[in-house]
């Protein structure tokens, strides 16, 4: 898979840099719910499951605005669909006012779906087309850089709020939010903009146009999307490696909470910082030095480690194995994009809207764990991580190989 432009990687140096910006925005919005999982959790006194419904509503829009969003970017193109997808983040981020205002979980959970569908168009756009920005076995590489503005985001978003307000999260006040969230709003608006006006070339896979005369031979016979066994694995492999993601990076501060440490906003660092470590290695290892399959499978094993010591040591040092989940996870974003969407041809973004529809894992397994949460305790919900990474290790020693005759 290259892009249709056949044009030298050194001319997409300002298109990379601007979907960086993209990645640390979709990273941004989606740190903000570490915030609110405690803030709700204690100023509406709900339970730990009905706090983490926040993260459920956002990545519920992936299930029902997955496919529509790669309809969207069929009609109007990546460049338009992206700024769209910041003027639906602003409109989300706008109703947490009334939320907080109206002390109204239902009200949140509405401002975060809107604020999922934003994140659903944006990745709809961004991950495709990074993936095709370029040869499919380097692929890895540049989702790796991406993915370290994404996961630096994380952590910054309830820094950034806490700054603002000024006070430690068990003293805030739900409408203490409205300043931030006003400030929020304006960058938004801003990088949508960005996106509108930036110099991004539309860029095509190989093959995708059906009359295209680089045709891919494994997908001219095929007649469904649904005939692509490696794709329909790699689109369970993904959504349970949203799901755990999810778990380690949105489930930090909680934890913290949960077991008394003091300036519990501080340890949502432990999970990024993880994740940077990974991506920085997969950007100056992938292709070259390890295959982008390879890079799965040694991601898989770290992050099973890191899920088993969790669970397993003593509560005050488990926080900090979450470090080896989140390392773990680091390289599977970038493997198991070009991994499930080779050989595609014309079914590319058929093929990405059932990926982005897979990133709802982000809205299934933290409620999981926070149902098991209430019942066995933070630090034994997270052993539902163990066989996620299991399957996601099976994936990359063989399900990714699984061809059709």
């Amino acid at each position: 898979m290259t892009n249709s432009n056949g044009k030298n990687g050194q001319n997409f140096l300002v298109p990379i840099m601007i979907i960086g910006l993209m990645f640390f925005a979709i990273g941004f919005a989606l740190g903000i719910n570490s915030y609110l999982i405690p803030l709700l959790n204690s100023a509406l006194e709900i339970s730990s499951t009905e706090s983490y419904l926040v993260l459920a509503a956002t990545f519920s829009a992936f299930l029902l605005f997955g496919y529509p969003a790669s309809l969207v970017i069929g009609k109007i193109g990546y460049k338009n669909t992206m700024a769209l997808s910041f003027l639906m983040f602003a409109l989300g981020f706008y109703l947490f006012i009334p939320s907080a205002k109206n002390e109204s979980l239902p009200l949140f959970l509405v401002a975060s779906f809107i604020s999922g569908m934003g994140n659903t168009f944006l990745q709809a756009s961004v991950n495709p087309y990074i993936t095709i920005l370029g040869p499919i076995e380097s692929a890895a590489k540049r989702m790796s850089i991406m993915g370290i503005a994404n996961k630096l985001a994380w952590p910054i978003a309830p820094l950034f709020l806490s700054f603002v307000i000024g006070k430690d999260v068990a003293d805030v006040q739900l409408t203490d939010i409205n300043t931030p969230f006003i400030i929020i709003i304006g960058v938004f608006i801003v990088l949508g903009v960005i996106a509108l006006m930036a110099p991004l070339p539309e860029v095509k896979a190989s093959g995708e146009d059906e009359d295209s005369a680089d045709e891919c031979a494994y997908a001219a016979n095929k007649t469904s999307v649904w005939q692509f066994p490696h794709l329909l694995l790699g689109v369970l492999a993904l959504f349970l490696y949203v799901g755990v993601e999810t778990i380690s990076l949105g489930t930090l501060m909680d934890y913290a909470t949960a077991l008394n440490l003091a300036n519990a906003e501080y340890y949502a660092w432990i999970a990024p910082i993880g994740m940077v470590i990974g991506y920085i290695c997969g950007a100056i290892f992938i292709p070259k030095y390890i295959s982008q399959d390879k890079a799965l499978r040694i991601c898989a094993y770290l992050a099973i480690f890191g899920s088993v010591m969790t669970v397993a040591v003593p509560a005050a040092y488990s926080i900090y194995f979450i470090a080896f989940m989140a390392l773990g996870c680091s390289l599977m974003w970038p493997a198991l994009w070009p991994l499930a969407m080779t050989e595609l041809g014309k079914f590319t973004k058929a093929g990405s809207s059932l990926m982005v529809i897979a990133i709802v894992g982000g809205a299934l397994l933290p409620t999981a764990y926070a149902s098991l949460k209430d019942v066995f305790g933070a630090q034994y919900a997270y052993a539902l991580c163990i066989p996620c990474f299991l399957y996601i290790l099976y994936y990359g020693l063989k399900g990714h190989k699984i061809r059709t005759k």
